[in-house]
């Protein structure tokens, strides 16, 4: 049993239907999910605000098998990858998986956790704290407090982050 927690993202097309339907996808394993929240995109890439969520997850999987489940969801929302950091229908990643006796290390051609970027993030840190309010973040300084990282970031990076309303809410 592990359990990971995952940030998805979307600025492109129906915003909430293609955040929705990471919810429906990872279905039963879908212990919490934030509320919707308009970030800023970041990376320097102009284009509109994304939505972003984050989901606590729990199953029988392993780290690369939430992966390919968000990677599975990315593709059914036909997401293209033509520009880091551009524009997507859907955006799901991996920001850090546990089992039983600690957290998951590693860092492979294709998934590293934790996330190398999650603890500067904005966008994913805001919303963590939406569902847990204790997070812990493992970095490379050891495990951190998620609500001090998100004290730490540049008050410009958070206040780009705004509650909008719950995912399954009529606005």
């Amino acid at each position: 049993m592990t359990r990971a927690v995952l940030s998805a993202g979307s600025n492109v097309g129906d915003r909430l239907a293609h955040l929705r339907s990471v919810v429906a996808g990872f279905g039963d394993d879908v212990v919490a999910v934030s509320a919707v929240y308009a970030t800023a995109p970041w990376g320097g890439v102009e284009q509109d605000d994304f939505y972003n969520i984050t989901l606590i997850v729990e199953g029988e999987r392993t780290a690369h098998e939430w992966l390919a489940a968000g990677a599975r969801l990315e593709q059914a929302a036909e997401r293209t990858r033509e520009v880091r950091w551009g524009p997507r229908t859907l955006d799901v990643d991996v920001i850090t998986v546990d089992v039983v006796g600690g957290i998951v290390v590693q860092d492979d051609p294709t998934l590293t956790l934790p996330h190398p970027r999650a603890a500067q993030r904005a966008f994913v840190l805001v919303p963590w704290l939406d569902v847990e309010p204790d997070a812990l973040l493992h970095t490379d300084v050891g495990a951190r407090r998620v609500d001090e990282l998100v004290a730490q970031l540049d008050s410009a990076e958070t206040a780009g982050v705004r509650r909008l309303g719950d995912l399954d809410g009529d606005w």
